[in-house]
């Protein structure tokens, strides 16, 4: 019936909408789901490790990578390049790994282009409003980096019809259950 392949996961949302808080807990609960870390030439900042929250790697070897089509997407955001390494996906996937990959919309359609069967999850909050709350709550962010971000929630959550699923994150639990339960659905389901 299934493959002995994996399956890719797509886990988009905008900024604030609990992405991260979900994915984490998933992780938590489910050893069988590999977590793909993407490279970056920006700065390690504090708290972070090499390997755990990215790759940090020169420009040069970003570059390398790129060029050679070992990067299943790649953006330059504020002059820092990010993309995710290939091969740790492929290798994951052959031995029979799902991997998620916490994303945003751009990087899932260049991503479907490797792989045009991976799942994609877009996590919504439940209102503009709520997303603004959150924002702040965090406390990481000046007012018009909260702004700019609200703007750029708009337009990303446009995209989520590019995806499979919608997953309203109102209630954390609640949430998180919907997302265990795509994942185990995903596992049972027969070839075409």
């Amino acid at each position: 019936m299934s493959s002995t392949l994996g399956q890719v996961f797509l886990v988009a949302a905008p900024s604030g909408a609990g992405k991260s808080s979900l994915v984490n807990a998933l992780l938590a609960d489910d050893s069988s789901i590999m977590l793909s870390i993407s490279c970056t030439t920006r700065p390690m900042r504090p708290g972070e490790e090499n390997g755990k929250h990215y790759h940090f790697i020169s420009i040069e070897e970003y570059q390398r990578l790129r060029d050679t089509n070992n990067l299943l997407e790649s953006a330059e955001v504020h002059g820092n390049f990010y993309g995710t390494p290939a091969q740790p996906v492929h290798t994951a996937l052959e031995q029979g790994h799902d991997v998620l990959l916490e994303i945003d919309w751009q990087g899932a359609r260049q991503v479907r282009q490797h792989f045009p069967n991976a799942l994609g999850i877009f996590i919504l909050p439940p209102s503009i409003q709520d997303l603004e709350k959150r924002l702040r709550k965090r406390g990481q962010d000046e007012d018009h980096v909260i702004a700019r971000r609200l703007l750029a929630a708009g337009g990303e959550m446009a995209h989520v019809g590019e995806f499979q699923y919608a997953i309203i994150n109102d209630d954390f639990d609640v949430a998180l259950t919907q997302l265990q339960a795509i994942i185990q659905s995903s596992r049972l389901r027969t070839s075409a």
